[in-house]
């Protein structure tokens, strides 16, 4: 059975910093592109961020020089670092893994920016 595991979410005061966890089982984690998207209320989910097999990253252009992805594949975990946020970077922040056609999603975890 396959699960991502999101963690990590809360509530952060404009300019803080959250680091959010994705554990993986059920996968071969390091074959998989893992990423991490997000939805606010009323809006469509966005892609944040991805990091392929080869470590290669991109972002959303709103998140660059902020947030960082990377992974652990020992681990089996992925992370989403995020600094300096802003009250326009709150939602549901889900994990994805994707290996060709093959998807998987997390729970999600709440984040909420806001003094």
């Amino acid at each position: 059975q396959v699960q991502l595991v999101e963690s990590g979410g809360g509530l952060v005061q404009p300019g803080g910093s959250l680091r959010l966890s994705c554990a993986a089982s059920g996968i071969i984690f390091r074959h998989y592109t893992m990423a991490w998207y997000r939805q606010a209320p009323g809006k469509q989910r966005e892609l944040v961020a991805t990091i392929t097999t080869d470590e290669t990253t991109s972002y959303l252009d709103s998140v660059k020089g902020r947030f960082t992805i990377d992974r652990y594949n020992t681990g089996n975990s992925a992370y989403l670092h995020m600094h300096r946020l802003r009250p326009e970077d709150a939602g549901v922040y889900y994990c994805h893994a994707r290996l060709h056609a093959t998807e998987f999603w997390g729970q999600g975890t709440q984040v909420t920016v806001s003094s």
